[in-house]
């Protein structure tokens, strides 16, 4: 997901301690690293931790700016058990779960990613993105799914396939599979992988958003050439 070319991330006042203090609260033993915490204009909810010569590099959404102490609290422990393996405290994952829930934070959040999305998208060259979806739509949903945006991305994607955006209500292809050399049944397959999402909205689960839930997996594995389509991904990724 995209942000504002102009945007920047901007320190986050008492990270550090409050990322110490997660560490301690969730388990991790020993010395914790040196936290640089920022504020990052993602256009989700989204927080990242990397490691840069011993560094622990911190970015938690802008939106935790306006958040309550608690909540940055529990974001911080969900972030931390993620990255060292750890069972974050029940209760402080049931209080990230409520915030993402708060109508407030919906509202918030829509605002963000209409605001910050990269409002783009490209014609295909090869594949009629449009006609692929009502083909998939009768075989898979018996011609029940709602049709969101389709389109492919402007620039190429350098991992990521294929995205479904509840808040844009759009689905973006990779502009890489725009190309002669692409299967039909490649490009079909990562197309049904977003409707899916269309019909299975993500539920949060105890670090997060879980996007494929095992519902998710079970019908994602119908698409007739399910095993072909993923070997193909594989390979040049």
């Amino acid at each position: 997901m995209s942000v504002r070319a102009n945007s920047r991330p901007a320190p986050a006042p008492g990270g550090e301690r409050l990322l110490q203090r997660m560490y301690t609260r969730i388990g991790c033993q020993g010395r914790p690293p040196h936290f640089l915490v920022e504020f990052y204009p993602y256009a989700n909810l989204t927080h990242t931790l990397r490691f840069e010569n011993g560094v622990a590099r911190v970015r938690f959404s802008d939106l935790l700016r306006r958040a309550s102490l608690a909540v940055r609290e529990a974001a911080a422990a969900l972030l931390l058990a993620r990255a060292y393996r750890k069972k974050p405290p029940r209760e402080l994952a049931e209080l990230y779960r409520a915030y993402c829930r708060e109508p407030e934070t919906e509202r918030r959040l829509g605002t963000l990613r209409r605001r910050r999305s990269q409002p783009m998208l490209r014609h295909g060259d090869r594949f009629d993105l449009a006609a692929m979806f009502e083909r998939l739509n009768r075989r898979y949903f018996e011609s029940g799914l709602r049709r969101p945006h389709l389109g492919w991305s402007v620039r190429q994607w350098r991992m990521q396939m294929g995205a479904f955006d509840a808040a844009l209500d759009r689905i973006v292809l990779n502009r890489r599979l725009d190309r002669e050399d692409v299967p039909r049944h490649v490009v079909e397959y990562v197309l049904y992988h977003e409707m899916l999402h269309v019909k299975h909205p993500g539920e949060m689960a105890r670090c997060g958003l879980r996007v494929h839930s095992r519902a998710f997996r079970a019908e994602e594995k119908k698409f007739a050439l399910y095993e072909e389509a993923r070997r193909w991904l594989e390979r040049v990724r």
